[in-house]
């Protein structure tokens, strides 16, 4: 439900702008309001789960997210939207930290553990995907209201089974939060989200045929992004002589644990390069409705699901690196094929080859790093540590989502400089080849960033097969 609803607004978001008023300018806010909250909270929704319990944040987390989004379903103007989203955000910073310790604490069988992870990495890899084919049917058989309404009932279901099912554990102890480090860490990745969204929007003028792009060279972009350096740089400053640090650096020093949460932020980003720009291509380009357009995504998730079931099993036999590996090259392959796509390009003969290479390979790629990234931690830092992994992803997608609509936008403007219409018939004619060669720019730079997650898994990610099992163990004292 966290993962999908990042996803489900996007196929719904030029019906609420039309019945919402919504401007071009603002109508990125119903997706950057979820993700700005989600990921500048992650770390304290994660402490929180720690010293609370987690059990009782979860289900906190839970109605308070059902409570956000039927606010965001009967929102009768674009300001209570984006507020609605952004309480969404929050309170999914509080489940996602939860739900994964959870995890952690409840399965310490080797066979069981890893079965567990399969799930929850199949969920999480198949979620986007997901999200979109929700948000189609909903949007073109009922209304885009209900892709946000459909939250509530789901959410109220797994807070009542939660209460007999799920047993609480807690970190003990030390347990006073650091706040210097909260305002310090919260400050700086919202600067940080911020300030990419905002060369993003920057970079996409009214006009698409428009020469003016600014994007990183915008006054507000310069100032969020300096903001959040030094936010940033203070935040672990501060961490390293805090008697009670937020995040403890050793969390994020250990190898493996480093290596899967870098893995997670870069295959994020990559991963938004197909989500962001094929639906624009099916769309825009090939003129699918939005159920369509979601159908089309359903072998990525169907790959991913299916896949998982085999990485989960092959896990304890095989240990992480083994299967990250070759899942990062067969991530790279599929991403390479996207960037042949052109106007007349077959969905089966290409993209349907390349999603399911991606699939199945990403799935070899989250089940192993989830397991690696909270390999040796103790009990009392099991929340932080799952907060750090969603928060990787979570921040890496928001990024690669900025700085590809940059890249994007830089490259049809590059296209329209080397192709200048003659008339503005000539330029609306041209404009779909130039958001061809943009998409295929955006895809290069994904297939990019899952080639650096694959040399960061080769260098890392050392951890074996036993490890796994006795750190399961550790985790349950």
């Amino acid at each position: 439900m966290i993962i999908l609803d990042a996803s489900i607004v996007n196929i719904a978001l030029p019906s609420a702008q039309a019945d919402l008023d919504i401007s071009n300018a603002d109508r990125q806010w119903m997706v950057t309001a979820y993700t700005l909250a989600f990921g500048a909270l992650l770390l304290l929704g994660g402490r929180i789960a720690d010293y609370t319990g987690r059990k009782r944040t979860f289900i906190i987390g839970l109605l308070g997210f059902a409570g956000a989004s039927a606010l965001g379903g009967l929102a009768p103007n674009q300001e209570l939207l984006f507020a609605a989203r952004a309480l969404q955000g929050g309170f999914a910073a509080l489940m996602a930290p939860a739900s994964l310790s959870i995890v952690t604490v409840t399965f310490t069988e080797p066979k069981e553990r890893a079965q567990a992870f399969g799930v929850f990495g199949a969920l999480a890899g198949g979620g986007a995907a997901i999200g979109l084919i929700v948000g189609g049917v909903l949007t073109e058989y009922a209304s885009w209201r209900w892709c946000l309404g459909v939250n509530v009932p789901v959410a109220l279901i797994v807070a009542a089974a939660a209460v007999p099912l799920v047993r609480e554990s807690k970190a003990h102890g030390d347990t006073r939060y650091d706040v210097p480090g909260l305002l310090l860490a919260t400050g700086g990745l919202f600067c940080l989200v911020y300030g990419f969204t905002e060369a993003a929007r920057a970079a996409h003028p009214d006009d698409p045929t428009s020469t003016e792009v600014q994007g990183w060279g915008d006054p507000s972009t310069v100032t969020f992004l300096i903001a959040a350096v030094v936010l940033l740089v203070g935040f672990v400053l501060w961490e390293q002589r805090a008697r009670n640090p937020l995040l403890p650096l050793r969390v994020v020093m250990d190898r493996n644990r480093g290596g899967s949460f870098l893995v997670f932020l870069l295959v994020g980003a990559g991963l938004f390069a197909m989500f962001l720009f094929l639906t624009y291509y099916f769309q825009v380009n090939l003129g699918y409705t939005p159920l369509e357009a979601g159908l089309a995504f359903l072998p990525f998730s169907l790959g991913i699901i299916l896949a998982a079931g085999v990485v989960a099993q092959l896990l304890p036999r095989l240990g992480p690196r083994a299967l990250m590996v070759p899942g990062l090259a067969m991530a790279v392959v599929g991403m390479l094929l996207l960037t042949r796509i052109d106007q007349d390009s077959s969905y089966w003969a290409l993209v349907f080859p390349a999603m399911v290479i991606m699939s199945v390979g990403l799935a070899g790629v989250f089940i192993p790093a989830a397991s690696t990234s909270l390999v040796g931690v103790g009990s009392h830092d099991a929340g932080v540590a799952s907060a750090v992994l969603n928060t990787s992803q979570q921040i890496g997608g928001s990024l690669g989502t900025a700085l590809l609509n940059t890249i994007f936008a830089g490259a049809v403007t590059a296209y329209f400089t080397d192709n200048p219409p003659a008339s503005p018939e000539e330029g609306q004619q041209v404009l779909p080849l130039a958001f061809i060669h943009g998409y295929q720019v955006a895809f290069y730079w994904g297939a990019a960033f899952f080639a650096v997650a694959l040399l960061v898994s080769v260098i890392f990610i050392n951890a074996h097969k036993e490890d796994i099992p006795s750190d399961a163990a550790a985790l349950a004292d």
